[in-house]
């Protein structure tokens, strides 16, 4: 059995503090440990710390979706080219992302529902993508015969992947070490060191690092870290929660998802299911902070989400984490090292509902494990991956709204372009910090 990343998996990676490094990575997930190989590859000396385990949140708890499928237009161009790299790392690791290419469906239980998913199919053909249409006998074969036919068609990118999450990351942080990067698990970030109003060193709870250049690229804790400098962002975190079968016969090998239903097969031989309409939010101060630029989003998604009064203490955005603190102070990095959701049994009840009702003829499927992770989300459903002008030296990559493991070594390629001080290949206009601020609408891109 797969076991999730927490607090209690070993400490893989315990380098000494560097005294200076060129760059100093906050977060130990796809986006940080792929823009540290990226970097280390460029001749940069860098360090990634990570407050708890490498991939230990979200980077480990997704579906493992290596998605170019229903992208957002701005977001497509990266997540091709982070097919191309997850490709490329998996073969340089002898396999052991779990790297799989198999296409990613998405399924239509309705004529308007179908009508909906054509939208993609100009984006797809605008940029070459290998999407094509499903009829309904089409997406009956996806599954054997097995389904119980409820699908009037669909939509299907044929050389999208997967892999394993929490095999994936460690995986290639252990080959990002190889080239040089220091990795320091265990050890948290605290504050930057400014000096004549830009960075010149990362205070930490093991001491201070110099450096000219500081990536937060931390998950559901960036706004936390960049908001005790005065750098704010309306980045909220909703909890989704997964579930691993038993091993069933292989009906489908390929990653599929409907309105309400989830299913990729997993190299263990059972399947992650999840439900697609429910969600947790927990509202503390930031969502009143943010709630107007949400409301876009809220129209959409009110139905599914759930909503708490209160976090779990020491979450992000629980009423009782402090705000502000010294460098010298213990802070609310070290207080929560991994964030550990509980699952919601509603939606493992429900999921397990929906498999049963889709394939009656498998029946309800044995749980092995079901897990919740906290996911990074912005009002538009895009990420930010941007300088930050007010303060020089420190960048920011994060808000990736569930899509951040495919789309990750496309995403670290920007981060180490705005690292070198190049042009990035891809235009970055709509990840960028201003749009918080200039009066830009809140544009949605694709939720799934």
């Amino acid at each position: 059995m797969a076991e999730k990343i927490s607090i209690a998996t070993p400490v893989q990676f315990s380098d000494p503090l560097p005294e200076a490094v060129d760059v100093v990575i906050i977060g130990g997930g796809v986006i940080g440990v792929f823009a540290a190989l990226y970097l280390a590859r460029a001749g940069k000396k860098v360090c990634v710390l990570e407050k708890g385990r490498i991939a230990c949140e979200q980077t480990s708890r997704n579906w493992g979706w290596i998605r170019q499928h229903e992208r957002d237009e701005a977001e497509l161009p990266v997540a091709m080219e982070a097919l191309r790299l997850w490709k490329e790392a998996d073969a340089e690791v002898g396999g052991a992302t779990g790297f799989v290419t198999t296409p990613i469906n998405y399924l239509a239980s309705t004529e308007k529902d179908l009508a909906d998913l054509e939208g993609w199919m100009a984006i797809a053909e605008k940029y070459g993508v290998n999407s094509v249409r499903l009829t309904r006998q089409q997406v009956a074969d996806l599954f054997g015969g097995l389904s119980n036919g409820q699908w009037s068609g669909g939509t299907s990118t044929l050389d999208d992947a997967r892999a394993e999450p929490w095999e994936a990351v460690p995986a290639i942080a252990r080959l990002a070490h190889e080239a040089g990067v220091d990795i320091i698990e265990n050890c948290a970030a605290r504050s930057l060191e400014i000096a004549a109003s830009r960075v010149v060193g990362l205070h930490t709870e093991k001491g201070l690092i110099n450096c000219d250049q500081v990536v937060v690229a931390a998950g559901a804790w960036s706004l936390l870290f960049a908001r005790n400098h005065g750098v704010s962002f309306p980045q909220l975190s909703v909890c989704l929660t997964a579930s691993q079968t038993a091993p069933l016969p292989n009906f489908t090998d390929q990653n599929s998802a409907d309105e309400d239903f989830a299913l990729r097969r997993r190299n263990d031989g059972g399947y992650t299911i999840a439900v697609c309409d429910g969600n947790d939010f927990y509202i503390g101060p930031d969502a009143f902070r943010s709630f107007f630029k949400y409301i876009p989003l809220l129209k959409e998604s009110w139905d599914h989400t759930f909503l708490n009064p209160f976090a779990q203490k020491d979450f992000p955005d629980a009423w009782t984490t402090k705000r502000s603190w010294a460098p010298n102070e213990e802070t609310p990095f070290e207080r929560c090292r991994v964030l550990e959701p509980v699952a919601n049994m509603k939606y493992v009840n429900k999921a397990v509902a929906d498999f049963a009702k889709r394939f009656p003829s498998l029946g309800k499927p044995t749980i092995v494990q079901s897990w919740a992770g906290m996911v990074d989300a912005l009002p538009d459903v895009v990420p930010l991956i941007d300088r930050i002008d007010p303060i020089p030296g420190l960048i920011v990559a994060t808000g990736f709204s569930g899509h951040g493991f495919g789309i990750g070594p496309g995403a670290a390629m920007i981060v180490r372009d705005l690292v070198l001080g190049d042009t990035p290949k891809h235009d970055i206009a709509r990840f960028r910090y201003s749009r918080f601020t200039d009066g830009s609408p809140m544009v949605l891109g694709p939720a799934l």
